[in-house]
């Protein structure tokens, strides 16, 4: 109490205190991100051609598209899905705004014409496409915005006026890329000249001899290369060393997962539910005795209230249990045991309720009738699941009233097994529909009865059953193997000593001598996945936050896994890359460009035996070289030195040529001329078909490329 009249004494100060905290905290946070104070960036996601990708917007296009994939896709998967979406649609409407592309009204109404002539909604009473009718639908849609319900049906959709005006800005927006790409492509073709080259590039042949000097020749050891060396060689390729913002980080893991101790309480606790348990009861004030496994009367209640599986009172094959119990299961008896056994990342603990034959091979003939939309039903199915069951009910009452099966087999849509009078015949492992599959193996020969499957209902009888085998009944209790509260604890203490040692210690050190894996990872800032851990955003987005310095590291909690600590090893920013970086890709380059130099200063010799004999290398040959075919027999892949060799006449040796695996020095002993084509329309066809096919792809990439894109992904949504 006197606590309490201290509190209320002094409250006035405690809520200003309060209150100038909360202030700090908001202020503080509005000028580390000033965007806020002006409403700028960061409500941009992007800028392209100068226009703005709202944040608002983009982030309700992701809600709806993580909506539609059922949540296959992850956030970040989503945002790029959305990104890819608005960048196309933006960089090409620049392009059309340009060119002065769009869609008029009336052009507008044959494209709605053209997409929904089909409709019944819009045709009159001769089945032609009433264009008033299209306008009064969309007159009611547009009267009906606010109303409730707002939407009108159409086809098998429900429709109001603003999805049917996205859908009209998106049969627009099609309809004006195909006339850009149709113009682009009508500008697209092959002249006789390139056709020309294409056929003689197939037909055209040389055969060579040739001496390599390959360049592991000499020793890597004898070749040096600088870092004025790599400068040089990066600044004649700078496009190959240009990189992206990163950042190198290393983590350790602390997995929340069941210790020996936790598994064998697991298996301690299964088998003591064989038996049975006193336990008082605080009403009655007497010892209760609780019925085990072994004596309990009602097994499925008793598996469902101690099991994290299920009860299933199915008869189970060999082939249908576990690997590691089947065998031990199927010779065991009614009221026998087996376990705790694992099984994945359970424990289970199994007791044979009852046996029995069953086929391992059937026969049964069906009709089936389908519904709308069930697994391979034709289009011109319209009935509905119930009304399908009712049709099939009134199938299975003609057969019990002495109708015979055979005379009813037309109504079945499963036309294959009408032509073997509707019959079936198939093994227990056949991949047949699990409730068709059940039918036919857990019944007698002569049952008959309506099954629904995925398919539609199906009006099956039974009319053989071969191969019987043992099958057993179990009660099985399955205990998920999970670390318990004081492993949980323990985990969680040792992540935290580590992060405390980390404050002064070595990280790779400290993580040595505690066993633990320091795992190195790269990060670019719209990543968003660790290996084995999946999507981890925030750990890519700490990394990249302009608070985080190389040297800091923070613990992150994962998901159904447990933790890790990261720590930041070095940031590298947008642009060219470091010497040390670059050198990975350009010692090899450069290495081989100094002995192709070494190489080419010892050839003095000018025919192939001499130098040949110079070099200590062999002659080799190769025939029906071409020019599309950059082979060299024996040699592999020399597209410069195949290049090279089209340029010589019969009987001519060239100069020292740089090659991808050496220096070549090559004589052209052979050149087969092809014999000119009369025609060459055929290979012109080809050509610009090809090139027309990639119109599409091409002439986007080049637009994307040009575009003036600022991206802000990783600073607003990401």
């Amino acid at each position: 109490m006197a606590v309490l009249n201290k509190i209320r004494q002094r409250s006035l100060i405690l809520i200003l205190v309060i209150a100038l905290a909360l202030f700090s905290f908001v202020i503080g946070d509005l000028f580390k991100n000033s965007d806020a104070l002006t409403g700028g960036a960061q409500d941009v996601v992007a800028t392209i051609n100068g226009k703005d990708i709202n944040r608002t917007d983009f982030q309700q296009k992701v809600k709806n598209y993580q909506d539609r994939s059922g949540g296959r896709q992850t956030s970040t998967q989503s945002m790029n899905a959305i990104y890819n979406q608005e960048l196309r649609k933006i960089v090409l409407q620049s392009e059309f705004d340009e060119l002065g592309l769009s869609v008029e009204k009336d052009e507008m109404r044959d494209l709605l014409k053209t997409s929904f002539s089909s409709y019944p909604e819009f045709q009159d009473e001769n089945g032609l496409f009433d264009v008033n009718k299209l306008n009064g639908f969309i007159a009611n849609l547009k009267d009906l915005q606010g109303a409730n319900p707002d939407t009108a049906p159409l086809g098998n959709f429900l429709v109001n006026y603003d999805s049917w005006t996205n859908n009209e800005q998106t049969i627009a927006a099609n309809a004006v890329q195909q006339t850009y790409y149709n113009m682009i492509k009508a500008g697209v073709g092959t002249t006789i000249a390139e056709a020309e080259d294409d056929y003689f590039g197939d037909s055209k042949t040389v055969d060579v001899r040739y001496v390599q000097v390959p360049y592991t020749s000499i020793a890597d050891s004898l070749v040096e290369v600088t870092k004025s060396d790599i400068k040089a060689y990066m600044k004649d390729h700078e496009e190959k060393f240009k990189a992206d913002a990163s950042r190198e980080v290393v983590y350790v893991e602390f997995k929340e997962e069941a210790s020996k101790a936790d598994e064998d309480k697991i298996k301690a606790d299964l088998l003591d539910l064989k038996n049975d348990k006193v336990e008082y009861n605080k009403v009655s004030k007497l010892n209760d005795t609780i019925p085990g496994l072994n004596n309990v009367k009602d097994v499925e209640e008793f598996v469902n209230s101690y099991s994290d599986v299920k009860y299933d009172n199915s008869f189970w094959r060999a082939a249908q249990l576990p690997a590691v119990a089947k065998d031990t299961l199927m010779k065991l008896s009614v009221g026998d045991y087996f376990g705790p056994y694992k099984e994945g990342e359970y424990y289970n603990l199994s007791k044979v309720i009852a046996t029995k034959q069953l086929p391992d091979s059937v026969k049964v003939r069906h009709i089936l009738i389908p519904f709308a939309g069930g697994q391979r039903a034709d289009a011109s199915i319209t009935k509905t699941p119930e009304q399908a069951k009712t049709t099939a009910d009134s199938i299975l009452a003609q057969i019990n009233s002495g109708k015979r099966f055979m005379d009813l087999l037309e109504l079945s849509s499963d036309k294959v097994s009408n032509e073997s009078d509707g019959e079936i015949e198939f093994a227990y492992n056949a991949g047949m529909a699990p409730e068709f599959k059940a039918f036919s193996f857990d019944n007698k020969i002569g049952d008959v009865d309506v099954v629904g499957t995925s398919f539609g209902y199906h009006v099956i009888e039974i009319l053989e059953q071969k191969s019987f085998s043992k099958t057993v009944q179990l009660a099985t209790i399955a205990d998920k193997i999970e670390p318990s509260d004081q492993t949980l604890s323990d985990v969680f203490n040792k992540m935290s000593k580590f992060e405390i040692a980390a404050k002064d210690a070595d990280f790779n050190e400290l993580a040595q001598e505690r066993e633990l894996t320091v795992k190195p990872i790269t990060f670019k800032e719209l990543d968003e996945n660790i290996p084995g851990l999946g999507s981890q955003r925030e750990v890519v987005r700490w990394s990249f936050d302009d608070d985080t310095d190389v040297g800091d590291y923070k613990n992150f909690a994962i998901s159904n896994f447990g933790f890790i600590v990261a720590k930041v090893i070095e940031k590298k920013e947008e642009g060219l890359m470091s010497v040390e970086d670059a050198s990975i890709t350009a010692i090899p380059e450069i290495r081989k460009e100094k002995k192709a130099k070494m190489i080419r200063d010892k050839i003095s010799a000018t025919t192939l035996a001499d130098i040949s004999k110079n070099q200590g290398q062999g002659t080799r040959t190769a025939s029906a070289v071409t020019l599309k075919n950059t082979t060299l027999s024996g040699a592999g892949v020399e597209p410069k030195v195949v290049g090279a060799v089209f340029g010589l006449a019969e009987g001519a040796t060239s100069k020292p040529i740089d090659g991808d695996k050496g220096v070549y020095v090559v004589e052209v002993t052979k050149i087969n001329e092809a014999t000119k084509l009369d025609n060459y329309s055929a290979i012109m066809s080809r050509l610009s078909t090809e090139r027309r096919n990639a119109v599409q792809t091409k002439v986007y990439q080049a637009l994307e490329k040009a575009a003036d894109i600022e991206d802000n992904r990783a600073k607003t949504v990401y």
